[in-house]
Parts: structure tokens; C-alpha cells; sequence
């Protein structure tokens, strides 16, 4: 396995290179809080954060990233589009609010949050969505486009309309939700998998045998299931909101799970969906 450190990048497959970890700002209050989480992310050596229209924070967001002087190009933003915002017009609509939302000229990665309006009528825009997506991505709006909470059905659905194939698909990951028809699936059609949800929602933070593992390496159990995702070769959005946390998540540099040690965590599995599952999505 190649070494792995914080300047790490996975090459989507339009060439674009993604940070293997991000900042997800999930319930990251808008304001104060997610501008400092912003600010000591990137302070921390992140150089990449992960937002959405739902969060309600994209200008906590872009402020984060200006007051931090790190120049805009060396960080990687990802926001996504919502649900109620499915749909050709309302799509292209969506993007350029979240860029002024952000204070942004583009973002790095433009997701569609959910395959469908979960909590709407559950009505297929999918085609209509992603040939707007395209658009954007053509117009140099988001520098790559892809999907979030797609499980395998929705993405072989997209053979059919995609002349673009997404270049990730961001979708709730964890030891406890080892997707792993999903990942060969990914890795064999060039998509980057993105874990959201990393450590579980904290559910599971002291497993003890995840910490029975800890314990060999010195390290933390968050600091294990983060690097138990980086070895999968995926890209790991661990949400904080705490200065200490947000840096511990980012060591994880110093020391590599031995095979033993990562089909120990495989098999911790137990196909939890602790979000919404999208398999249920027609």
C-alpha cells in the first residue's frame, strides 16, 4: 500500500484530485461555530471541506475559508444540491445560490444530496437533474460532478442518461456499514467513494474491540476508523465542531492497521443504515 500522509489526493476519474480527508460540516451550526471549525480545520493541515444547501451553513462556510488565508485554489469545497431543487431548471438555479452562498466562483465537487426528494413524493428527476449537472460542469461551475447516497441500482440507472459518469458518490460509511458491493462497484466503474459519517455518529466510539485495536497503536478509536477508511481507499468527512477533535481526526499519519487489524473491522459490519437507507429509494 502507498504511503499514506496529509497531502494524500485520490484522482477522480476526470483528473481533478480530491484530499482524502475533509471537514464535513453536517449540523455545524451557520455562524460562528462552523466558521471557526472552518478556520481550524484548514489550520490543521485540511484542505478540504465538505457543506450542502440542507446544512444551512454555506456562508459560515465561505467565511471560514477567507478568514483562514489559505488561498482558494489549495482547498477543495464541496457543497450539494437539494432535494426540493431536483429538476432541469431548478438545478442550474441551485448551483449559482449556493456560489453566492459561499461567496465562491466555483466549488471543486457539486453533489446531488439523495437520489430522490426522501421526504417529499419520491419522484424520479434524475435524468432531468444530471443532464443539468452536466451543464454545470461544462460551464466550469464545479470543477466535478457527482452523486450522494446513489446505491448501485441508481448508478447503473445512470448508464442510461449519464454522458457523464460521476466522479464520486458520497454515501454513510462506517465499520458498522461496510458497503462492500457498493465499493467494488465503485472501483470498478473509476468513482471515488466518500464516507460520510465516518465514525458512526459517535454510536460506536467505544466499541471495545475497536479500542482493543486502539490500544496496539497508541491511538484513539476515532483515529482507527478513520484510517480504517483511508486504507480502503476511501475519502473519510469526519464532522467536529471542536478544535481538538478536528485535529486529532487529521492524525492519523503516523501509523498503518496491519491486514489482521482491517479484516477485523470488516467484520464488524452489520449493514447498519444509521441515516435514511437509500436502498429504499425506487
Amino acid at each position: 500500500m502507498q504511503t499514506l500522509n496529509i497531502n494524500s489526493k485520490v484522482q477522480l476519474n476526470n483528473k481533478t484530485s480530491i484530499p482524502i480527508i475533509g471537514l464535513g460540516t453536517w449540523q455545524s451550526q451557520e455562524g460562528e461555530q462552523v466558521e471557526n471549525a472552518v478556520v481550524w480545520a484548514l489550520q490543521a493541515g485540511y484542505r478540504h471541506i465538505d457543506t450542502a444547501k440542507a446544512y444551512n451553513n454555506e456562508e459560515g462556510v465561505g467565511r471560514g475559508i477567507k478568514k483562514s488565508g489559505i488561498p482558494r485554489e489549495e482547498i477543495f469545497v464541496t457543497t450539494k444540491l437539494w432535494n426540493e431543487d431536483q429538476g432541469y431548471d431548478s438545478t442550474l438555479k441551485a448551483i449559482d445560490e449556493s456560489l453566492k452562498r459561499l461567496g465562491l466562483d466555483y466549488v471543486d465537487l457539486y453533489l446531488v444530496h439523495w437520489p430522490a426528494n426522501i421526504w417529499g413524493d419520491m419522484s424520479n428527476k434524475r435524468e432531468e437533474t444530471w443532464k443539468a449537472m452536466e451543464e454545470i460542469y461544462k460551464s466550469g461551475k464545479a470543477k466535478a460532478i457527482g452523486v450522494s447516497n446513489y446505491m448501485v441500482k441508481h448508478l447503473e440507472e445512470m448508464k442510461n442518461y449519464a454522458s457523464i459518469q460521476p466522479a464520486a458518490d458520497q454515501v454513510e460509511y462506517h465499520p458498522f456499514l461496510y458497503q462492500k458491493e457498493l465499493s467494488d462497484y465503485c472501483v470498478n466503474h473509476n468513482i471515488a467513494i466518500e464516507a460520510y459519517s465516518p465514525l458512526a455518529r459517535g454510536k460506536y466510539m467505544n466499541d471495545e474491540r475497536i479500542a482493543s485495536i486502539a490500544a496496539k497503536y497508541g491511538k484513539t478509536n476515532a483515529q482507527v476508523m478513520i484510517r480504517w477508511h483511508l486504507q480502503h481507499g476511501n475519502v473519510a468527512i469526519p464532522k467536529s465542531t471542536h478544535k481538538e477533535r478536528i485535529e486529532e481526526n487529521i492524525n492519523v499519519f503516523d501509523f498503518e492497521l496491519s491486514r489482521e487489524d482491517m479484516q477485523a473491522l470488516d467484520g464488524l459490519n452489520q449493514d447498519l443504515h444509521i441515516v435514511f437507507d437509500p436502498n429504499t429509494v425506487p
